[in-house]
């Protein structure tokens, strides 16, 4: 073809005899063709693209122009909104890369119940970890380190980085601090500079008690003394002593202060009696305050790999060196891995992993039972996490606690996303935690708290440079994400089972951020809302889906069905979702019906596509041939279906739909047609993964199934004729079409798909006509003119229709 091809005359090509106008058959559903102009046949064009940039032909039912004086409007139509996204103007749905991180997030296994005991004492154990009860805080006690304990210590410790350095601290000022996470090493870390320094005279001192409380007389000559603080326990200087009915409470044990001031106190109490003394607090605030002083020093963790090796060698003694190298080996079996589900173990951890895979290499425990205890490791650190989190139980005192436990959750949800976002959600979740422990005293926001860095070590997470998918591209961000992939399930199982006041607040916590128009917050929201419902259907569906489902919110109607779709993954809870998703669907709320069928473009709640499509055609048929708030999101929902990864099963009953006979069934396959060629592949994502998509996720879906499915694309171009040849749809049908031309002009790959699609929308003259009017229209767009070689190509592949 040459140029004046594209640039004059909207209709046959050069040589072929001028269109006729004659108009096209009525088709099997009864519909009636509209004559040329409804079909976009001819139509010369004026040069000025439609709404979506690429015009149609010549107008649908001779709306060509601008019309003559006194021509009554035209009606409008729904396929006018034929491609608008189920969320009106409140955002997209979002890219499926966030999606598919979301699910794998949580996709471990259901938590099981962790093992809780009383001991004697008023001691109780939560997996490894001791909890005084609270007691007559007056009463100080203190006790010698067993030298039993020492010479473990001396057999199992690998030294810190920076070991060293702390022992010519300790020596000079006397006083350490300690700041690191529990299971770090930190208190073996402590016990062995003070055995050192003291020659193995170390004695505990009540952790109930500050430094500022301790007297010489509690204190022991030439000796070392081990001091251990929970970072809810501590207050600094600047925090007031007594809180809101703490004051006349003497069952309440206030915090203890540390300072810089009373370091020197305790210091000048040590030098003089020649004594030493380590401090053991928790990362967070206070750490970050006094790793700037002369005391604070961060205890990292060593390696884990030496640390389960001398455990291992000890566990093992007198056995043979084949016997401790396959202990070894074990450790790196990818099951033993998953089981761990932690990328470094702690010391405290590859001690315990030590001792379990010692007893597999005795025959102790088999494989299963193995791999029972290596998952419980992670159990563990979430329930110490959360184990009396409020303490002391009034504000301001529990807040930096509160606020620790909601950045952990927070990162259960928002792992692997934007640091910022995971960030504002901590922040909302700790001001629902502050009102529900004191609903008459909400509190603010510290401004300059925790720096940004240091925060993720309070969720044993870390921050990383990633890209985050916003859909058709990809942005840089910092991402958090925890040191394993077990943390994000074992964090909202404990807080979910565990701590039933808790619900409340992590319910309405969710709820809001399913209300928040990025998908990158309520597609992540929606999703830890479905796997908590599944754990708990009666509870979750309750404070969680049924309030969504019913509001005016479309962002919240689609996280509502995100949510049911999730917790229909488990087959125990399928039923459930399945009676509430029927009973919604008969509805007379509009809401909850459109929640009902955007439910249904998961596939989960119905089992499979053919039970999806049986269910969205029974609403559709029930309702108006026009009715849009029925269309709209019923042919969302079928285009999903057909990104789901099993398009065939779509694709026929679309075609049964056409020859049913019935107008509002033959609406919803032109709806559904023309979203494939608008929408992009991963606005249609679905919650399984569909990895041949992946590479197409920027293209329109037509784009991508043609790539991944060449088998169906003889009958994905019948669809897509059939549309383009019915009046009522022909327009909006073209257009869509104009703008996969346009997408497709720019991308190689697409480009080659379309131009072997086009031949088969070719099959009739008037076929051709349409499509060349179509491309006239696209090259001649003075403000974005379509590509002549693309358009050349696009031209010959039309011409190649009449050789078929």
């Amino acid at each position: 073809m040459s140029d004046d091809d594209l640039d004059h005359g909207g209709g046959g090509a050069a040589g072929d005899p001028e269109p006729k106008g004659d108009s096209p058959q009525g088709n099997a559903g009864g519909e009636k063709g509209g004559g040329q102009g409804a079909a976009g046949a001819s139509g010369s064009g004026s040069g000025s693209g439609s709404a979506s940039g690429s015009g149609s032909a010549g107008g649908a039912a001779g709306s060509g122009g601008d019309g003559a004086p006194g021509e009554q409007p035209r009606e409008p139509s729904p396929f006018d909104s034929a491609g608008r996204s189920p969320l009106g103007g409140a955002g997209t749905t979002g890219g499926a890369g966030t999606a598919r991180a979301a699910r794998r997030s949580l996709a471990v296994p259901r938590p099981g119940d962790h093992r809780t005991s009383a001991g004697r004492d008023a001691y109780v154990h939560y997996g490894d970890r001791l909890h005084f009860q609270l007691g007559d805080r007056t009463h100080f006690v203190q006790g010698t380190v067993p030298g039993e304990t020492l010479d473990h210590l001396d057999d199992v410790y690998c030294e810190t980085a920076g070991y060293q350095r702390m022992k010519e601290r300790l020596r000079s000022h006397r006083v350490l601090v300690l700041c690191g996470e529990p299971g770090s090493g930190r208190k073996a870390t402590a016990l062995a500079l003070l055995s050192e320094v003291a020659r193995r005279q170390v004695f505990r001192l009540d952790p109930r008690h500050g430094v500022d409380e301790i007297t010489a007389d509690a204190l022991h000559e030439k000796a070392g003394h081990l001091l251990e603080h929970l970072a809810e326990e501590v207050r600094t200087e600047s925090e007031p002593r007594h809180s809101r009915g703490e004051r006349n409470d003497p069952a309440r044990r206030p915090p203890v202060r540390l300072s810089e001031l009373h370091l020197d106190r305790f210091a000048d109490l040590l030098d003089a009696i020649d004594g030493y003394a380590v401090v053991v607090v928790g990362n967070g605030d206070l750490a970050d305050r006094l790793l700037r002083g002369r005391y604070g020093m961060y205890c990292a963790p060593p390696a884990a790999d030496e640390v389960l090796h001398r455990h291992l060698r000890l566990l093992l003694r007198g056995a043979s060196e084949d016997l401790l190298a396959g202990a070894r080996a074990l450790a790196g079996r990818p099951d033993v891995v998953a089981a761990l589900g932690l990328e470094e173990l702690r010391p405290r951890e590859a001690a315990r992993l030590a001792e379990h895979l010692a007893e597999r290499q005795r025959g102790e425990l088999d494989d299963d039972r193995l791999l029972e205890e290596c998952a419980d490791l992670v159990r563990v650190q979430a329930r110490e996490w959360f184990a009396g989190a409020d303490r002391p139980g009034t504000l301001p005192e529990a807040l930096p606690s509160l606020g620790a436990a909601a950045l952990r959750i927070a990162v259960a949800v928002f792992n692997r996303s934007a640091y910022s976002i995971a960030t504002e959600a901590a922040e909302l979740l700790t001001w629902e935690f502050a009102v529900t422990l004191d609903p008459e005293h909400p509190s603010g926001r510290r401004l300059f708290g925790t720096h940004a860095e240091h925060r993720p070590v309070l969720a044993r997470s870390v921050l990383e440079d990633t890209e985050l998918d916003l859909g058709p591209v990809r942005v840089p961000v910092r991402a958090v994400r925890f040191q394993g992939d077990a943390l994000a399930t074992a964090v909202l199982g404990e807080v979910w089972h565990g701590y039933h006041n808790v619900r409340g607040p992590v319910a309405r916590w969710l709820r809001a951020l399913c209300d928040d128009p990025r998908p990158e917050v309520w597609v992540r929201a929606s999703i830890a809302a479905g796997v908590l419902c599944s754990w708990d259907w009666i509870h979750g569906f309750r404070e969680l889906v049924a309030p969504l489902a019913g509001t005016d919110d479309p962002v919240a109607r689609m996280a509502a069905a995100t949510a049911l779709a999730e917790a229909a993954r488990d087959s125990a809870v399928r039923p459930a979702v399945a009676a509430t998703v029927k009973e919604w669907a008969g509805s007379d709320d509009g809401n909850l019906l459109e929640t009902a069928l955007l439910t249904h473009g998961y596939l989960l709640a119905a089992g499979g596509p053919r039970g999806s499509l049986d269910a969205v055609a029974r609403v559709v048929r029930a309702h108006d041939a026009d009715d849009i708030g029925i269309l709209v999101p019923a042919s969302f929902s079928v285009a999903r279906l057909l990104a789901s990864g099993d398009p065939e099963p779509v694709v026929r009953r679309l075609e049964r739909w056409l020859t049913d006979g019935r107008l509002n069934l033959a609406n919803l396959v032109h709806m559904a047609v023309i979203r494939t060629l608008t929408t992009r592949t991963t606005y249609l994502w679905g919650l399984r993964d569909v990895p041949e998509l992946d590479e197409h996720a920027a293209r329109p879906l037509l784009v991508a199934l043609l790539a991944t499915r060449p088998d169906l694309a003889p009958a994905l171009g019948a669809l897509l004729r059939h549309s383009l040849n019915t009046a009522r749809a022909g327009e909006a049908a073209l257009d869509g079409l104009g703008s996969l031309l346009r997408r497709a002009a720019k991308d190689a790959t697409a480009l080659d798909l379309v131009c072997a699609l086009l031949p088969l929308l070719a099959a009739e003259r008037r076929d051709r006509d349409r499509l060349r009017g179509l491309l006239n229209e696209l090259v001649r767009d003075r403000d974005r003119p379509l590509d002549k070689n693309a358009a050349r190509r696009m031209w010959d592949a039309v011409a190649e229709g009449a050789k078929r």
